[in-house]
């Protein structure tokens, strides 16, 4: 189990996912949820690269991997706010996912009528669960 609470130091989303260090290897996952708090799986082959075994104490550093919607254009994030069920659906998305749309939101700085559609069919998209847009 995860000596913090994530929705407490990140905010609360349906997903975790983060990325740091343990005992000096690199790693990347999604947190899982139990009924004592969250852990971070391993699976048994990372576990043997690392040269882990049952009970060892470890030294971790793990960051969210989620930027914080502060940093979203206010447009973007005016309309995430006021969707709340597209908003968690964005935040829990993996950063991939993420940056994908956001790259296509921001292809269209240059044409304010043309991101301002393309904001209303992400929070669409978003809406009915789409981790990205079709075709």
């Amino acid at each position: 189990m995860l000596p913090f609470d994530p929705a407490k130091s990140w905010g609360g989303r349906d997903r975790y996912y983060v990325a740091g260090i343990i005992n000096g290897t690199k790693f990347r996952g999604r947190l899982e949820q139990s009924g004592k708090g969250h852990f971070l799986p391993l699976g048994p082959v990372w576990r043997q690269s690392a040269g882990l075994g049952p009970g060892d104490s470890v030294d971790v550093m793990m960051v969210d991997e989620h930027p914080p919607r502060e940093g979203l254009a206010p447009d973007l994030a005016a309309a995430l706010e006021a969707d709340p069920g597209a908003g968690r659906f964005f935040d829990a998305l993996a950063a991939f996912y993420r940056k994908n749309y956001l790259r296509w939101i921001d292809a269209t700085k240059r044409r304010p009528d043309v991101r301002a559609a393309r904001i209303s069919e992400l929070v669409e998209l978003l809406k009915v669960g789409r981790k990205q847009r079709p075709g």
